[in-house]
């Protein structure tokens, strides 16, 4: 009976959900996504128990890397390259005064983030690959967002409140993703640029979780807070590549999604002092086939709750959180880039109780994956001509 009435249930709260998003606000809210309105491109399929189309909005990217929604509904993109774009209708403006980038390789402008007042503030900020003497870093920016009458937006007032110090000339494993937790603390990813003995190493500030204050100060109950070199900033370490971190409003724990080398892609979440293992262990290889450290796991090591064998590349993160998609609700979606796929993880406290495909190659390679103030999910797929996308419900 039990197999007849679920499908049946789950069919059934798609169609009130659909119809619901477009009657009422979500949660009651007046405010609403102020895009361009999208072309739907994807016709309709069903899965994660729910029907769904995706729709491209017609703005025109260079390697997008991040979105975030404004509280008014505008967003603002950054692509790789070191723009930053304000979208607001069918409009898509640069925004003045985003930080010098090493756009190279994998390096450039990366993730952004709003302070969680932002409405008050109006701070942003942003992930990137600063240069300097050496090469380069991975490093976060905040500055005001100013609007004037007959003025383009620009952000005033930035300046660098962290940097990891040593800088190196390769183009990549940079991070980074950028994520505040409900006591107002920024946590922040770094890549071990592609050098796995630093990952361990306290001492420096790639291949790891960084936890700031808002203004950049180092919180005095991080792990390693009496360390040299970048470890007060430490959180956590051992990471190769996260560029996906989301924090779960279920326990409050951040949590990432990390590159493998060949295989190995990783979900963890992020604990205090938690050594996650790069390079001593890994569930895959080199990209040679040689093993890499002394295998899987270790003494000491922070297994991740989940591995991706063969390698996904994962890239974007959200914890489902509204009432488009109710079924999903507590759910983590989770894009790729190599393996061009959304991911369903269904959580049962810290353990992965099962995993869908959502979208496979629809769309391409996913970069950043946000759930929007009216509760749909929005993506950004990667490359020279990438696009921004709404997966929306269909009754």
């Amino acid at each position: 009976m039990n197999t007849i009435v679920r499908p049946l249930t789950r069919r059934l709260a798609s169609i009130l959900a659909a119809l619901a998003v477009f009657l009422v606000p979500w949660h009651g809210s007046a405010e609403a996504v102020r895009l361009s309105e999208p072309r739907v491109e994807v016709p309709a399929k069903e899965r994660g128990g729910v029907r769904f189309s995706l729709a491209a909005f017609p703005y025109a990217f260079s390697n997008p890397w991040a979105l975030a929604f404004l509280p008014d509904g505008r967003a603002l993109v950054t692509e790789r390259e070191g723009r930053l774009l304000l979208l607001d209708g069918s409009s898509s403006v640069p925004v003045a005064g985003p930080p010098k980038v090493a756009a190279a390789g994998q390096g450039g402008l990366l993730d952004i983030a709003l302070h969680p007042r932002f409405a008050e503030n109006r701070l942003v900020y942003l992930s990137f690959a600063e240069p300097g003497a050496g090469g380069a870093s991975t490093a976060v920016y905040r500055a005001r967002l100013e609007e004037r009458p007959g003025a383009a937006p620009a952000l005033v007032e930035g300046r660098v409140i962290w940097r990891a110090a040593k800088k190196t000339g390769s183009d990549v494993h940079f991070g980074s993703r950028l994520a505040f937790d409900a006591a107002g603390y920024l946590f922040v990813t770094t890549g071990e640029r592609g050098d796995g003995k630093r990952a361990r190493d306290p001492a420096d500030g790639q291949g790891k979780v960084v936890r700031l204050r808002d203004d950049g100060s180092v919180p005095a109950d991080n792990p390693f807070a009496g360390g040299s070199g970048d470890a007060p900033a430490v959180w956590s370490l051992g990471h190769r590549n996260a560029q996906g971190l989301a924090i779960n409003p279920a326990d409050g724990l951040p949590w990432l999604t990390e590159h493998g080398p060949r295989g190995g892609d990783e979900v963890n979440v992020v604990l205090r002092g938690a050594d996650y293992g790069w390079d001593l262990t890994t569930y895959g290889v080199a990209y040679s086939g040689a093993k890499v450290g002394v295998g899987a796991t270790a003494p000491g090591v922070t297994d991740p709750i989940l591995h991706w064998t063969p390698s996904i590349a994962p890239s974007g993160l959200a914890f489902y959180a509204g009432g488009a998609f109710p079924y999903w609700n507590g759910n983590l979606l989770a894009g790729s880039l190599a393996g061009r796929k959304l991911v369903r993880l269904v959580l049962d406290g810290r353990r992965v109780a099962s995993e869908e495909l959502l979208l496979d190659g629809d769309i391409g390679r996913i970069r950043d994956v946000r759930v929007g103030p009216d509760g749909f999910v929005y993506l950004l797929s990667d490359g020279p001509a990438g696009k921004l996308w709404r997966l929306q419900p269909q009754p």
